[in-house]
């Protein structure tokens, strides 16, 4: 049987996913770290991403060391990982995990990049290779059809590539985790979706002392 499709992330209470775009090699680079746009951007994201941080699984999969929060966080955050069998993820976001991941990239499974840059598959220690689609979202998600078996398959980001596999009717449910956190600017998640398209059914809801965890399911009007 075939797995769903799907996208987490965390979000502001503004309804931002990420602070505003900054060249990601500034972030990475020793001179950018002295940019006060960069500084900006990784307290924000920092402050965004602060229920994950302290959580066992987190730590332990990131290999941060061992121990850690152990709780509703951390029960997401490892349910999150053991349901996806593939992930999908645009330029962007593997521009960034290229220079930010450790050599044992996070993931563990095939990983599907959206691209326009010809490469050939990267793989890496533990499990993860990277495979580069230069035709579009949807040969993405049949490639990653063919491998997740009855897992599932995650729309890991950025915020563009989950918005076209919203637009193309691709996604089966989502979840959001609310950060008590407000951004004022930044870049929306919903920002391209049409409303007039899409209708969504919460199918659970629950509250830690850091956030909230919503799920919806995704349905064609």
């Amino acid at each position: 049987m075939a797995g769903k499709v799907f996208f987490s992330v965390t979000m502001s209470l503004d309804g931002f996913m990420a602070p505003d775009a900054v060249p990601v090699a500034d972030v990475f680079s020793p001179e950018g770290q002295n940019d006060p746009r960069v500084r900006q951007w990784m307290a924000k994201w920092s402050q965004l991403q602060a229920w994950l941080f302290p959580q066992r699984f987190f730590r332990e999969n990131s290999k941060l060391g061992e121990g850690g929060e152990e709780g509703l966080d951390n029960d997401v955050a490892r349910a999150t990982y053991e349901r996806t069998g593939v992930s999908i993820m645009g330029k962007r976001m593997f521009d960034a995990g290229e220079l930010a991941w450790p050599e044992d990239a996070p993931f563990h499974t095939p990983v599907f990049v959206v691209t326009h840059t010809e490469r050939d598959p990267w793989e890496r220690p533990g499990g993860t290779t990277f495979h580069f689609v230069n035709d579009g979202i949807s040969s993405a998600l049949d490639r990653a059809r063919e491998v997740a078996g009855d897992r599932d398959i995650r729309i890991a980001g950025g915020a563009e590539t989950i918005q076209q596999y919203l637009d193309g009717g691709l996604v089966d449910e989502f979840s959001i985790t609310l950060a008590p956190v407000l951004f004022g600017t930044g870049i929306r998640l919903f920002e391209r979706v049409d409303p007039a398209r899409l209708a969504l059914e919460q199918t659970r809801t629950d509250a830690s002392s850091r956030v909230t965890h919503l799920r919806y399911t995704v349905k064609q009007r």
